[in-house]
């Protein structure tokens, strides 16, 4: 993960029109501190994907130009277009999948196949949980994997949208499959 500086050097890597993700953080900040560590490490086991930070004490015209009011944010453009903002300090786990998806995305675009938008909702402790995410792998299935024990507004909007509080549940193009519903699960993946 590289450091840069101001606005207009990161308009200029943007230029390059690819996936580009860049951490507005604040040293000395517990929070972006625990932001920063989670996705360098996850950024080291992808170094294809263009992973960039910015200390907000330094730099003080990007923050201002998209928005951002509070750090740690973790900004997603796809080429010079921001695409998403994810604020708050993050497991590696999920900045790996976050990059593994973009990873995907860019596979599937190049081959002309539409990538499917899968997402896991878990907990830590569930078992189930663990054999989803490992099928998943197995049958080489990008996915963001949200903690909910850790994000209680995803598991109020989880038990809003479903129904149901029990996990894995998976949400692949918008529907949501509850528990590991192998028949399901090949059926919306296309597997």
């Amino acid at each position: 993960m590289k450091e840069i500086f101001s606005l207009r050097e990161l308009q200029e890597i943007l230029a390059h029109d690819k996936k580009t993700y860049i951490l507005l953080w604040k040293k000395g900040s517990e929070l972006s501190e625990c932001a920063y560590a989670a996705l360098k490490n996850a950024s080291d086991k992808h170094p294809e994907i263009m992973t960039f930070s910015a200390d907000v004490g330094l730099v003080r015209d990007i923050h201002e130009v998209y928005g951002i009011s509070s750090a740690p944010a973790l900004l997603q453009f796809d080429g010079p277009e921001l695409k998403n903002v994810l604020k708050g300090c993050h497991q590696e786990s999920f900045f790996s999948s976050l990059l593994e998806e973009a990873i995907y995305q860019s596979q599937t675009k190049e081959s002309g196949v539409p990538a499917k938008s899968v997402t896991v909702y878990s907990t830590p402790t569930c078992s189930w949980c663990n054999t989803l995410k490992q099928w998943l792998r197995k049958n080489h299935v990008s996915y963001a994997d949200v903690d909910i024990s850790k994000d209680e507004r995803a598991a109020q909007d989880l038990v809003r949208r479903s129904g149901q509080q029990g996990v894995p549940q998976t949400e692949i193009n918008g529907q949501i499959v509850v528990g590991f519903d192998q028949p399901k699960l090949k059926q919306l993946l296309e597997i």
